[in-house]
């Protein structure tokens, strides 16, 4: 992984990060699901997971948008 990381495009390094942002992402989406599959009601939480869900989503995308048209010209 080193030697991929040290002659990776940067092309490759977005995409690397935008797959990271849509996996936060992805975790972001399943404690959401499971907070509001709660047994108690009440016990709310703090987290905006769906704010982190959106915010790591739109990030992650546009970084994949961005990174693919490089990737595919080499």
């Amino acid at each position: 992984m080193h030697e991929f990381l040290t002659f990776a495009s940067e092309a490759d390094m977005i995409a690397l990060w935008g797959a990271s942002f849509l996996l936060c992402a992805g975790f972001a989406l399943v404690m959401e699901r499971r907070r509001a599959r709660r047994a108690q009601i009440d016990g709310v939480g703090w987290m905006p997971w769906t704010g982190l869900f959106l915010i790591c989503a739109v990030i992650g995308g546009g970084l994949l948008a961005v990174a693919i048209p490089g990737i595919i010209r080499g």
